[in-house]
């Protein structure tokens, strides 16, 4: 494909890639990795006035060590405002990654862990993406760049933003997939639960019958929603999602029960709800939370009594669907065709930030730049289809209207 009328600088970009993926920046500990992109878009040439950090951290509920990073550039020509975004934080598997690159790919030196391609490619996309717009003073609408904190343990920095630090953007392009050209312009949204299972101890071995075992009330529960088809894939005439019920303990970070001679008197578990419909999702988690009250009522201890059942569900994040016609949709399209590139559009059964950016009010496509292997230490960045991410967001900032 051609890429005459798109001047990246591969060697730019990847030296880029690779600074970024050398900084440690788990999710909760984005300060090191913020730094250095701030200071690379300055490098770059955007002004240290146009370049800030948001208080979004102040809302999240969790540790976490700084805002979201924002910049603006200004238009070149006139045209409505675009954003790009990208998230700074990576699993803790990537701690200590050292990257290295063999043949077309950049791959981690470090055994044992996961290199962080995921999502440094759509720090590295945006960087290089200014740097080219403003050394070959290419002309583009006034641009807003969004770096968000604690996307992988929750979504948390989109969740927090004020919509109003995007200066009004009308339609946004994310970095945060693996084939640029597979745009994805959709989402499920999800709801967590959890559920506390208080039973009675009691002697297993002299006096059973006096306890009331919370491991048997939620397997009665785990059960039930099994065979009512609410666990796992989700497929109904009103709806289809998926659900996991992915911790089961006893208090947290303690096993359920104390030994086997025990009664087990506390079991929490902790799930997951998913869908495409906000409703419906909502809808697998109230099936659990039925299955458990439900199975509490079939434990009783000799003298009749049963396990008190404390159920929560809470939305995550919500759902999108971007239509094929949207004007964000076909912006990226014709960046892509304008690349030689085949787009096709995709809809993931994972939350991105785009599903809080749309919420936001800004239709948003995720595209991809070549990360691979995501979250496991056999993780790569595949170098071409990078290069090519980078293209597809200059297209994308520059592409007439």
């Amino acid at each position: 494909m051609s890429h005459v009328s798109n001047p990246l600088d591969e060697a730019a970009a990847e030296a880029l890639l690779v600074r970024f993926l050398a900084v440690d920046g788990v999710t909760g500990h984005e300060a090191a990795i913020a730094a250095e992109v701030s200071d690379a878009l300055v490098a770059a040439g955007v002004a240290k006035s146009a370049i800030k950090f948001d208080d979004a951290h102040s809302r999240i509920p969790l540790p976490t060590e700084t805002g979201n990073l924002i910049a603006t550039l200004p238009g070149t020509r006139p045209g409505p405002r675009l954003l790009f975004s990208t998230h700074l934080d990576t699993v803790p598997l990537c701690a200590g990654a050292k990257p290295k690159r063999e043949g077309d790919r950049i791959v981690n030196a470090t055994v044992g862990a996961a290199l962080g391609g995921d999502n440094r490619t759509g720090c590295a996309v945006l960087v290089a993406m200014v740097e080219t717009l403003l050394k070959h003073n290419l002309p583009h609408p006034p641009i807003t760049l969004l770096f968000t904190v604690r996307e992988e343990s929750g979504l948390h920095g989109a969740r927090e933003l004020n919509p109003a630090d995007l200066d009004g953007a009308v339609m946004g392009c994310n970095v945060d997939a693996r084939v640029p050209a597979d745009l994805v312009i959709g989402a499920v949204g999800q709801v967590n639960w959890q559920v506390e299972i208080k039973g009675k101890a009691a002697h297993a071995g002299v006096a059973p019958e006096k306890g009331i075992s919370s491991t048997l009330v939620a397997a009665i529960g785990l059960t039930q929603t099994h065979r009512e088809g609410w666990f796992g894939k989700v497929q109904k005439p009103r709806g289809n999602g998926t659900s996991n019920p992915g911790v089961f303990e006893g208090k947290p970070g303690q096993a359920a029960g104390d030994a086997t001679n025990v009664v087990t008197d506390f079991v929490h578990i902790v799930g997951e709800a998913r869908s495409f419909d906000e409703a419906f999702a909502a809808e697998i988690a109230s099936a659990y939370e039925a299955a458990f009250r439900k199975a509490s009522e079939e434990v009783t201890d000799s003298a009749g009594d049963q396990a008190e059942v404390a159920f929560t569900a809470k939305p995550s994040y919500p759902p999108f669907r971007l239509e094929e016609d949207s004007p964000a949709v076909q912006r990226a399209k014709r960046a892509a065709v304008s690349l030689g590139m085949s787009p096709t559009t995709q809809h993931s059964n994972g939350g991105l930030d785009a599903n809080w950016l749309v919420r936001h009010g800004v239709p948003t496509v995720t595209v991809g730049a070549g990360q691979y292997e995501i979250h496991t230490v056999h993780e790569y960045v595949n170098l071409p289809e990078f290069f090519d991410g980078c293209r597809l967001a200059i297209a994308f900032a520059t592409i007439e209207d």
